[in-house]
């Protein structure tokens, strides 16, 4: 597996690091930013709000069947070299066509999987257990310290700007049954106790609102069948703008 000498403190500049599995190379980002953040996460490995030093989004094949993914997830990030305990996410999707973003200090990371994608409210009975691994993953982290309504509030702002980014990219679908986000900030401390807001017209709020819709529309463009979604994206006052930056 390839890890260090790579700076991985950087979310807008992360490598694409990679390891062999079944005869099959597969790339994988790992962020770890030097210092614990406070993080909130829906992933398999390191959900919930706590303190985390690192977050991996691991790429896995079509057909993944571990009923284990947070003991996978662990093992790959002990095996490259992360520390301590972190998040960990995973996907079918290209983890290298991932998109990246920044707005006013706050970064954004979007890998998108849409081959299995619907409506939240649809009518379908859900199902029990782990879904086929497509799924969007989307990785944000903001400069400042959240209180914990705060940071609540970031998953939903982010999710809202992620389907006004599907939408955008021409997907009729508000999502996948698998999507994962994750929220990093610092840790508050005595006289920074935290923004208490993160709704989308908050100061905070709306910057990681942006920052997550372009980078989830990037990730969009780069997955399945660009051209088509390009075109669609272009119908709904979409320039298409130079994807170059992540």
């Amino acid at each position: 597996m390839s890890s260090a000498p790579f700076d991985l403190s950087s979310l807008e500049r992360l490598p694409l690091l990679s390891r062999v599995e079944d005869g099959r190379a597969l790339p994988m980002l790992l962020w770890v930013p030097g210092r614990s953040r406070r993080m909130i996460s829906s992933a398999p490995l390191g959900g919930g709000i706590g303190e985390r030093r690192w977050v991996l989004n691991a790429q896995v094949a079509h057909g993944y069947r571990r009923m284990d993914p947070d003991v996978h997830l662990a093992e790959l990030a002990a095996r490259a070299g992360a520390p301590g305990a972190g998040v960990g996410l995973m996907t079918a999707a290209s983890v290298a066509d991932h998109g990246r973003a920044s707005d006013g200090g706050v970064q954004a990371v979007a890998s998108a999987g849409l081959g299995v994608r619907g409506w939240a409210a649809d009518p379908a009975p859900g199902v029990p257990g782990p879904r086929p691994a497509g799924t969007i993953n989307i990785v944000v982290s903001v400069p400042v310290a959240f209180s914990d309504a705060a940071l609540v509030n970031a998953v939903a702002t982010a999710t809202e700007a992620k389907v006004q980014a599907l939408r955008d990219a021409g997907v009729d679908a508000s999502g996948t049954p698998t999507d994962a986000v994750c929220v990093a900030a610092p840790r508050p401390s005595v006289g920074r106790p935290g923004e208490p807001f993160a709704g989308p017209r908050s100061v905070w709020g709306a910057r990681l609102a942006r920052a997550v819709h372009e980078a989830t529309y990037r990730a969009c463009l780069r997955s399945e069948d660009p051209e088509r979604l390009l075109a669609a994206g272009r119908t709904r006052g979409r320039s298409g703008d130079d994807l170059s930056g992540g």
